[in-house]
């Protein structure tokens, strides 16, 4: 795909189900948003990142207001900057875990306690709505 502006109705729909329509980073599913989702660059233009497959991940808005442009923070337990996660270059069950009531993210790896921090991925308005979603039997998101 080539590097272009404004990002195509055709690689839109292409990121929207390479994540099976889930935000890349918290797995909120886009069918229970509040607010819309956006096809978001790993390595943010303002860093040189183009507007190529390999660096577009969808995103829910608020992970995405998060991460801005953003590509490293600090691990919390560590106190070490590390890279954030990084949707095409690294498997989510390596970096992330759901707590027993499947309504927080724990980080299980510097990068994921890195990224559960700087993008907020436990915001209280979501870890509320993943809680609903248990009872009601649609969270946490099956696996692709």
């Amino acid at each position: 795909m080539t590097d272009e502006r404004r990002i195509s109705p055709v690689l839109r729909r292409f990121v929207f189900e390479r994540a099976h329509a889930g935000c890349e980073y918290c797995q909120s599913q886009a069918r229970f948003a509040t607010e819309t989702f956006v096809i978001e660059h790993i390595n943010p233009r303002a860093r040189g990142g183009t507007t190529t497959l390999d660096n577009l991940a969808l995103s829910c808005s608020g992970c995405n207001g998060h991460k801005a442009k953003k590509t490293q923070a600090v691990d919390p337990e560590t106190d070490q900057v590390v890279a954030l996660f990084h949707p095409r270059r690294q498997k989510w069950t390596e970096h992330f875990a759901w707590n027993d009531d499947f309504s927080q993210l724990l980080g299980v790896t510097p990068c994921g306690r890195a990224t559960v921090a700087a993008l907020q991925l436990n915001r209280t308005p979501l870890a509320n709505l993943r809680r609903v979603l248990y009872l009601a039997g649609v969270h946490p998101p099956i696996e692709p």
